[in-house]
Order: C-alpha cells, then structure tokens, then sequence
C-alpha cells in the first residue's frame, strides 16, 4: 500500500510551519516559485546571474523558521482567490509562507543600506549561495519578439512591480492579497506597486500572462555556454602573478614603509583618475566578448572590442586626442541634436582597424554617442570625427555601424548578435535577399549605398537575423540613410475587422516588402537627420470609385535619435509597377501623428479615375467614425473613408469625427 503524506497542521495566527511542511511546498512548487524570483530579480544581472541567483532564493527560503504569510492565517487579510484552484497546493499557509520568503530574498537584490557605497552590488548579490557554476553560462530559451520587448519594459519598472506583477498574473493572487504580501516582504508602498503593475504593458494582461509563463521566463528550462575560455586562461595566469606580486609587495612593505626623514611616503593616483583620464588608451572599456548574449540591456554598451589595432595605443591616443581637441585639419560632422565635447569618463572601444585605406577606431561613450574617428594610411587626406546619437538603442537599432564608406558603398561593422547577413532592393520586392559576406571581426562587405541626387533605381537595404540567444526567429530590415547607425524599417499592417489596434512588425513579409516597394523612395528626403527607425503604417484601404480596385493610405514616420519625428502620409493607388512611387500628399516635421502618442490621423488628396472623372477622397484611421470635406466641394461620410466628384483642383478640407467624440483636421 503506497504511502500517504502526512496532512499539514492546522496552523493558526502566528503559529510557526515545520520544516518538512517547507520541504514539501518548496518541492512540489519549485518550478513556479523559480519563475517568480527569477522576475522579480533585476534584469541589469545578466541572464546566467539571474537564473542562478532565482535558484538560489528559493533555495534559501527553507532555512530559518517560516511564519504563515499575509493573507494566509493573518487576522483581518483576505486569502488569495482568483484564479486559485482549491487543492493544487498553492492555497496552504507552507507554500504563502515559503512564497513571501521567495519574494524578500529577489526584492533584497535591488536594494542597498543607505550606509552602502552606491557603486557597490546590494548585500545580497554578495552572499555566498548554492547554486554555483562554474565553465557554463546559463540561460533561459529566447521566446520571440514580444517577450524580448517584454523583459525589456520589465528592465525599467522597480522589482515591487515586478514581484507584484508576477503575483497577480503567475500567482493569480488579488489585489488586496498581493499587497498584503509585498508588506509582509519590505515594500514601502504596496500599493502603488500594485498600481504600477496594472499599467505595465498597458490592459491586455492575459497575453501578459501568456509571454511570463514562456520559456523566455522560465529559468528551469535553460540553455547552456561555456564561458570565455580564453579569458579563464588568462585570470589563472593573471592570479599567479598577482600572488607573486603580491608576496614581493609585502617584502618591500616589511622593509621600505617611510621616506628617509621620517615622513610617509607618497603614492601616486591611478592613471585615469587624474584630469585627462579619459583620454588615456589604457582607461578605455572594453566590454568583454561573450556579454551580449548575458545581459537584459543588448544595445552598444554590450559590444566586444574589435579589430586589428585594438592594442594599437598609438591610433587610440591619436583618436582620444582629436576627439578632445580637434584640429583645424580634422572634418568634424555631427547628427542633429548630438553633442561633440570630449568624454567626461574613459569611452568604449567598439574597433580599432585599417580598412578602406584608412586607420578607423569606434567608440561608445556609454550611454548617448557613438564616435568615429578615421585617418588616412597615406600621407595625403586629413583625419575625420564622426558624431552620432545612440541613447535607448536596442537589438534592431544597435545592429550595425557604418565603420568604412565610399561615394558607392558601405561596409558595416555588425553587432555580434547578428547570426546572418544579407542584402536586398526594397524596389524588387520578389527578389530573394542576397547573402553578404561577414569577416571575423564582423566587417562586412561593401553594400551598394542608396543614389543621392539622381532617380531613384533602387534601394538597397541590409535583411539581418538575431542569434537565437537573444531572441528566436527574428529577422529585420535596416538602410543607410548617411548617418552612422543603419535606420530600422518596420511595418504596421492595415486594421482588420473588428481586430484590436495592430503594432509595428518587422519588414520582412510579403506585404511589408510590397509597401516598402511604393513607398522606398521617399526615404530619401530623410538622409543625414539622425533618423533611428522608419515605420510604414497603412492606416487605411479605400475601395476606388468606378473600379473593383483599392487604394492604401500609409503614413510613413520617422523617428530620430533626438525624439522629435516626421511625418508622410502617402496614397497608394493600384499601378503597373510594384515599385512605381506613392503620392505624399503631407508632410510634417516635429510631429507625434503616428506614433502611439498620435494614434488618429485623417488625410485627403486629389484622385483621377481610370473613365477620366476627378475625385476628392479621404481617409481616417480605424478610431474615425464620420468624415465631412469642406470647401469648394461639399461632402460626408459615415465611416473612415469618403470618395466625391469635385472639379480637378478643388480647393477643399477635411475634418473628421473620432468614436470618442473627439474632432481633427486633415494632415497637411
């Protein structure tokens, strides 16, 4: 006869839970408590930390003696409810009690003493835990897009809306009770917490759910690495050395300790922290190369250093010193809106090579500016300094960097996360992407630039693939537009029937291509304004009077570095060509039309029918209910889209009627 698990005691107010009531709840629910803490702990460890530290929480939740937790056995605090099924185990007071010690240890990690040094890691990064590893780095399995851009918002709330979050949608625990529990934890305020949490990722939290309980936060399922070997051969050797140095050190110290008069001796400050510092080819950071694939913040600063010259103190010195000083030979261009003062601390070096004919170095200066610095091999030619933005860069916008270019091409120095490279004319819509070559370093080779100045033939463009550690299956588009970051393309397909508001996708499917074929050209109106991604949105589809054919309406924005964006509203009508050119029919600079900040645009144009016979059509987005044209010619609409004969030429304006009862005007 099998044997039955000993029922828990009743345990009453107060009461202290045994050990073996611990054990069993913290086995038998290990899975979904590691998922918690592994939320609720910060992002900025990295993966491989944050996974082990997760582990560990649990794991330290057994020691000590466990009281009931808040909401389970406390006087006057309701239990938890929704969604809760009686008999999975999670309603006892050993499960609550081992849950609420879970969610202490994780929030323990964000927080510091007020006496302790702010450059410092929280005392619980510090305590020595089980489990260890050591030659593996650990990581869960990379879901898709969505769950990438999840974790990623995770990454700037505080760790209380994290856990709290994390307990109202993998605990289903109420609002009352996950405030309950995040007192019980230390939490200041609640409350507000809990709040926080209802706003994350805006109302849908039933996907929210969905994308939490994937494996991209499930550190119990994870994927393995081995560390940088090489670099462990070097911390044994560098170790050795140290000890050596370290015994002499304390042989010079038994018998040198004062100067000959008596006086103490004095000891210089380490280089770099003296004024010019920064400017000193030894103080540069260098970010080492396995990094990107074990950190939440996959942007520049997790770029390895590269290139032949990296050791080359010479070149770096020469590039530090024209950065901070620039000569009256030296070509100085900048990005709208990008500062060119010297670093106030030690940059990162991204690259140091020749290439080109050129000596180039790359740098970041950690959070604001990328910086190019290039100088002739030859005697001839004077050396150039490239300033451009790079704040909030990401996996997409921080793919690639232009390190050489001619008046035809580029070569681009790529992120180490981009597994695959290719290229394509976003004007030949059906043509495959062509594979393009990618050296060691992650210098590719030339890509056709995009004409300046003359017609517009084609439009090449980079198709790019992430590894899959850091996010499954993603493939994006990205085109030169003279500044040094490539501009990310995306696409925002029209709205469907009764279909919730749709998000900006990548550009890569057979639609995406279709549109960016139309409307490609008008990106060149865009060059050189630290330009950061371009979205095409297709607002609307409008059948054609007099036709069985459609027209599209997309308005094309524009996002720069600096914030302000601009917009293109464009009409597509049917044509011969899948590449022939869309008509713009406005244009706004310093706008937030488009975005999710101006989710409403109307827009109205002149259109000529197939029979001859001239139309004034407009469009809304899917929110417009009615829409009226004034002016020479009179007309409405119930519904997002009107079509009237007027006159070729008519003068006319367009307002429309939102769902909400709002009014606008048409973008000129």
């Amino acid at each position: 006869m099998p044997l039955q698990p000993s029922p828990l005691r009743n345990f009453g107010p107060g009461a202290h839970l045994g050990v073996k009531e611990t054990e069993a709840a913290l086995v038998e629910h290990y899975p979904r408590l590691v998922r918690l803490a592994y939320l609720t702990l910060p992002p900025g460890l990295g993966r491989h930390r944050r996974v082990l530290a997760a582990h560990a929480s649990v794991q330290r939740a057994l020691h000590g003696k466990a009281r009931p937790a808040p909401g389970q056995g406390g006087e006057g605090i309701p239990a938890p409810r929704s969604g809760v099924r009686a008999g999975d185990g999670t309603n006892t007071p050993a499960y609550a009690a081992v849950r609420l010690r879970v969610v202490r240890s994780a929030l323990a990690y964000g927080r510091r003493p007020r006496w302790w040094p702010g450059r410092m890691p929280a005392p619980a990064v510090l305590r020595p835990s089980m489990p260890v590893v050591r030659g593996l780095r650990l990581f869960p399995r990379a879901g898709g897009m969505d769950e990438f851009t999840l974790d990623r918002a995770l990454a700037d709330v505080p760790a209380a809306v994290r856990a709290a979050l994390g307990l109202r949608l993998l605990e289903s625990l109420s609002a009352d009770s996950t405030g309950a529990l995040l007192a019980g934890a230390g939490v200041a305020d609640p409350a507000g917490a809990v709040r926080a949490a209802a706003q994350v990722e805006g109302s849908d939290h039933e996907r929210v759910r969905r994308m939490l309980r994937s494996d991209e936060f499930d550190p119990c399922t994870v994927q393995t690495r081995p560390g940088d070997l090489l670099r462990r051969r070097h911390r044994v050797r560098a170790g050795a050395s140290a000890l050596a140095l370290l015994v002499v050190a304390g042989s010079l110290a038994l018998s040198v300790g004062t100067d000959t008069d008596g006086a103490p001796s004095v000891v210089s400050a380490p280089r770099g922290t003296m004024p010019g510092g920064a400017l000193d080819p030894a103080g540069l950071v260098r970010t080492p190369p396995e990094q990107w694939a074990d950190t939440s913040r996959v942007d520049f600063s997790a770029w390895p250093s590269r290139g032949g010259r990296a050791d080359d103190r010479e070149l770096l010195a020469r590039a530090l010193g024209t950065w901070a000083a620039p000569g009256p030979d030296v070509a100085v261009t900048s990005t709208p809106g990008t500062a060119v003062v010297p670093p106030s601390q030690p940059p990162q070096l991204l690259f140091a090579g020749s290439l080109g004919g050129e000596g180039v170095v790359l740098f970041h200066d950690g959070g604001v500016r990328v910086v190019r610095y290039a100088e002739p091999l030859s005697a001839e030619g004077s050396p150039v300094l490239d300033f451009a933005r790079a704040d909030d860069s990401d996996v997409t916008t921080a793919a690639a960097l232009a390190v050489s270019r001619t008046g035809a091409s580029t070569r681009y120095l790529l992120a180490p996360w981009v597994t695959v490279a290719a290229t394509r004319d976003l004007l030949a819509p059906g043509t495959p992407a062509r594979a393009l070559d990618v050296d060691r370093d992650g210098i590719t080779a030339a890509v056709p630039r995009p004409e300046e100045g003359g017609g517009c033939l084609s439009w090449p463009a980079m198709q790019l693939r992430s590894s899959e550690k850091i996010v499954e299956k993603h493939a994006f588009l990205v085109t030169d537009l003279g500044d040094l970051a490539p501009v990310h393309l995306t696409h925002t397909p029209a709205p469907g029937a009764g279909a919730p508001a749709r998000q900006p996708r990548e550009a890569t499917s057979t639609d995406a291509l279709a549109g960016w074929a139309r409307t490609a050209c008008s990106l060149g109106d865009l060059r050189h304004s630290g330009v950061r991604a371009v979205n095409n949105w297709q607002f609307a589809v409008q059948p054609l009077p007099g036709t069985r054919s459609t027209a599209d309406w997309v308005c094309t924005r524009a996002d720069t570095w600096r914030g302000p964006g601009r917009v293109l509203v464009q009409f597509v009508p049917p044509a011969a060509s899948p590449f022939a050119r869309a008509e713009v029919v406005a244009d706004r600079r310093n706008t937030a039309l488009c975005s999710r900040f101006g989710q409403h645009v109307v827009a109205g144009t002149h259109w000529r029918s197939p029979a001859g016979s001239w139309y004034v059509l407009a469009a809304g987005s899917r929110a417009v209910e009615r829409i009226e044209v004034a002016g020479s010619v009179r007309g409405a609409s119930d519904g997002p889209v009107l079509a009237v004969r007027a006159p070729r030429g008519a003068a006319f304006r367009v307002d429309a009627e939102l769902r909400d009862g709002g009014t606008m005007s048409s973008v000129r």
